[in-house]
């Protein structure tokens, strides 16, 4: 089941970070690393000296050039940021403790995905709008920043223990009857519900991409089926059909009243 959780590190920039990191997910029994566009080599002497006995998790990280090719087929994707509030990272937020869980009870059905940003800056607004959580580290304000890979090391000791507590009480959380539908298909269905509520004037400026991004966060947390996923397709397809015919029923009003 462990094999279902990717680690994903976006943009990369040090060397020694991509070796920490495969050696912690190694320590917690972890082996699934993507790296998103990394500036750092992973093959380099520094990443294979700080990874020790995960080199082979190093060796078998899969380099991908976007965070959609990173997570296209998981069923759960949990961002971390140190930065919180504002329209883009107050929804869904959470500690390692209390968000580990949900990827756990994802595992036995779907991959889920933990996404870490570049070291200096983290993830983008955009890149965190396509997380359905964001794990934030309690830190102290005046120090919040942590190393990547102390990230990373933190939130897996969260996720073996959630797994273990589940393990010890031979439970499994809450069965999903279906797997969720893996992240592409909700990029589909989002896209064409965003621009068939464009249609009806629903999202505007300026507060159109704030809205979007809560009425995305409250969809995804539901972990929708594939098949409820294609529903909220229909739903988009008739709002547009709808658009569509009132305002051609419109225009032929105005073409009757001219005559």
């Amino acid at each position: 089941m462990l094999n279902n959780l990717r680690v994903v590190l976006v943009r990369p920039k040090i060397a020694g970070n991509l070796g920490a990191v495969a050696r912690v997910m190694r320590n917690m029994g972890f082996s699934d690393l993507r790296l998103v566009a990394p500036e750092a080599d992973p093959e380099s002497e520094h990443a294979r000296q700080m990874a020790t006995h995960g080199v082979d998790v190093l060796k078998n990280c899969q380099c991908v050039a976007t965070l959609a090719d990173a997570v296209a087929d998981c069923g759960l994707v949990v961002g971390s940021s140190a930065r919180v509030g504002g329209p883009f990272r107050r929804q869904s937020v959470g500690t390692p403790k209390s968000i580990c869980p949900k990827m756990i009870d994802v595992l036995p059905s779907a991959p889920a995905a933990l996404v870490f940003g570049p070291e200096r800056n983290g993830l983008s607004d955009t890149e965190i709008t396509r997380c359905h959580y964001t794990i934030h580290i309690p830190t102290v304000a005046d120090c919040a920043a942590l190393n990547l890979a102390q990230s990373v090391a933190i939130c897996l000791y969260e996720l073996r223990m959630a797994f273990l507590e589940k393990s010890i009480a031979k439970e499994c959380g809450p069965q999903l009857s279906s797997p969720p539908a893996n992240f592409a298909h909700l990029e589909n269905m989002f896209a064409r519900l965003q621009g068939s509520l464009e249609k009806i004037h629903f999202l505007y400026p300026p507060g159109g991409p704030a809205l979007m991004h809560a009425l995305r966060h409250l969809l995804a947390r539901a972990l929708p089926t594939a098949k409820e996923v294609d529903i909220l397709l229909g739903l988009a397809r008739q709002i547009e059909w709808a658009s569509h015919a009132i305002r051609h029923r419109s225009d032929r009003s105005d073409d009757q009243s001219s005559e």
